[in-house]
């Protein structure tokens, strides 16, 4: 019986997991500005949750999450990416 545990599974496609991508330098300084916000104020993932691994993102990087929900349509979220 051959073991599942080699087996990686991308939790991007879950249906449960809202979009995750990273932003360039540029659309998170935009971000920033406009929330009048440095990037340590904004709330905190660690690089070590699987998502942010899948997409690839480092400390330091902001990462852009939109949720869909039935009663508010879509909402965006900003967190910065921490060791850990």
């Amino acid at each position: 019986m051959r073991s599942s545990s080699n087996k990686k599974i991308d939790p991007r496609v879950h249906s449960l997991v809202p979009k995750h991508e990273v932003l360039s330098i540029e659309e998170a300084y935009k971000v920033l500005k406009a929330l009048g916000v440095s990037p340590e104020q904004l709330p905190w993932i660690k690089a070590s949750d699987p998502v942010v691994k899948a997409i690839g993102a480092k400390p330091g990087d902001i990462i852009k999450i939109t949720r869909k929900s039935q009663t508010v349509g879509e909402t965006v979220i900003y967190r910065y990416v921490i060791s850990g």
